[in-house]
């Protein structure tokens, strides 16, 4: 686990079974002014979709700063002729008390508030391939005490369920997710629970 200033890390991470490479790519990190997190899953699985995704999340941490929409275009424009990606990118703003988010694709986003209540963001359609796409970026105003919980599509609808994601432990999220994942690989999956405290 990750204990930034102000954003507290865990993550999961498998290969789908069978399968030396996942084709999943994910990046965080805390600046004195953000916290940037994205997953990017290459399409299929195995080694080119890891090419791709590597090369998405290269561009991220080069072009942190910049705003999500600006990151999306660049990723799109690396992405020509290679195999495409589904993209999540998730913004928190610790000056502004906002968080942004946008996901290309099945990379999906949960928050949970102190009110213990799960919001599902509804991702745009499609996925990133090197041509230009519309897509629409979410912003909110940031809550102390809310947990952002990032997956692609090895989690499972069933799994968000379970009790455990109410949690405000995100190392105690990871440890229950990975009890129960470990014998049902089924797709490449990554997992990240994130927890902001307040300043």
């Amino acid at each position: 686990m990750n204990m930034g200033e102000r954003i507290q890390v865990a993550v999961y991470q498998e290969a789908k079974e069978g399968n030396y490479y996942c084709g999943d790519s994910f990046f965080y990190l805390e600046s004195e002014q953000e916290f940037v997190c994205a997953i990017a899953d290459g399409l299929g699985s195995g080694e080119f979709a890891r090419e791709s995704s590597d090369a998405v999340i290269e561009i991220i941490k080069n072009n942190m700063d910049a705003p999500i929409e600006k990151i999306v275009r660049l990723c799109n424009e690396k992405l020509m002729g290679k195999r495409g990606v589904v993209l999540g990118i998730l913004k928190i703003d610790f000056q502004l008390k906002v968080y942004s988010f946008s996901s290309i694709g099945n990379i999906g986003i949960v928050t949970v508030g102190k009110d213990k209540k799960k919001r599902f963001n509804i991702p745009n359609a499609g996925y990133l391939a090197g041509y230009s796409r519309k897509f629409k970026v979410e912003r909110k105003n940031l809550e102390e005490g809310v947990n952002f919980i990032m997956y692609s599509d090895g989690v499972t609808d069933a799994e968000l369920s379970r009790p455990y994601f109410l949690g405000t432990d995100v190392e105690a999220i990871i440890d229950s997710y990975a009890h129960e994942k470990k014998n049902n690989r089924a797709d490449d999956t990554t997992l990240i629970a994130m927890r902001y405290e307040g300043a």
